[in-house]
């Protein structure tokens, strides 16, 4: 029998927490973390859209270090746990397999909207009659999969005009500043608070053929509305995070950054938590104009008044 060389972690967790656990088990295991949301396919490659839980997974080196990282991640698992209970991790030796290989076999072409398909980037597009957002599920958080990634997407397709300028509030792996930017925009400011983020932006730009329209930078509302960064508003302007964050990104300022008569577009929100967000922003001098679901996700498009 040849010997093991990755050790699998695995947890089973609700999609509410996916990315926290995600997030955690990142500081360890260095090749990427996947967050497997139970996207089915059937032979046509549409997808069934099934998202009550999650596993997230992924890869530790057999090395001399092994029972010391393994030690800790299980720590960190075990600390998060006392704050939301999540499945205990289960730990599978992978014997004389191509760990990525069996990594890259849970990503496939994910269709969304009616002009947007999200490709994994070791994926050749074979249907040219959209337009292909190329993503590297490895970097960091947004890779198409969840349901808050893809509401927002959608109202990306519908709400980017040609020509205009696009902010990403959190920006994750870029993936919502590239398919605007892909549908036409002409500048796009993609902000986050991890470094992981920003490198991935900058790269899944590249990727993408988009990177001298894209800027992107380490901040957030404060730092875009002090003028470190070229633009302080824009008529279209996302941010797919958490409902938490998001009140409190209101607290900050995040609906001057949407330009008289534009649109902010929220994700990360589940359903019994939009009430709150749509309280904050109406607070804020937004309106609403539309409201989508998936499962227990939600997304909001509200709009600034006119000047």
């Amino acid at each position: 029998m040849a010997e093991a060389r990755w050790l699998e972690v695995s947890v089973k967790v609700s999609n509410e927490v996916a990315e926290a656990v995600a997030e955690v088990m990142s500081r360890y295991i260095v090749n990427g973390v996947v967050v497997e949301s139970n996207v089915t396919y059937t032979d046509a490659d549409q997808v069934n859209y099934v998202f009550d839980e999650a596993r997230v997974y992924g890869y530790l080196v057999m090395d001399e270090k092994i029972e010391e990282n393994r030690q800790r991640l299980s720590e960190a698992l075990w600390h998060l746990n006392a704050i939301q209970p999540i499945a205990d991790p289960v730990f599978r030796p992978i014997e004389d397999e191509d760990w990525m290989a069996a990594w890259k076999k849970h990503y496939k072409p994910i269709p969304i909207g009616k002009r947007l398909l999200v490709l994994p980037a070791w994926y050749e597009q074979q249907d040219d009659s959209r337009v292909a957002v190329k993503i590297d599920p490895s970097m960091a958080f947004g890779t198409g999969t969840h349901p808050s990634t893809q509401l927002c997407l959608a109202m990306v397709e519908d709400y980017t005009r040609p020509a205009q300028d696009v902010i990403d509030v959190g920006c994750g792996s870029g993936i919502l500043s590239i398919a605007a930017l892909k549908l036409g925009a002409s500048h796009a400011l993609g902000v986050d608070i991890d470094n992981a983020s920003v490198k991935a932006t900058k790269e899944n730009s590249e990727a993408n053929g988009v990177l001298p329209l894209m800027e992107t930078g380490l901040g957030s509302v404060t730092e875009v509305k002090k003028g470190d960064f070229s633009i302080k508003q824009a008529p279209l302007v996302l941010a797919n995070i958490l409902a938490p964050i998001i009140i409190q990104l209101f607290e900050d300022g995040l609906a001057d950054l949407v330009a008289p008569g534009g649109t902010l577009v929220l994700a990360g929100i589940l359903a019994g938590q939009a009430d709150n967000v749509l309280a904050s922003a109406g607070s804020h001098g937004l309106v609403f104009k539309e409201r989508r679901q998936i499962e227990d996700w939600v997304a909001l498009a509200l709009e600034a008044p006119q000047a």
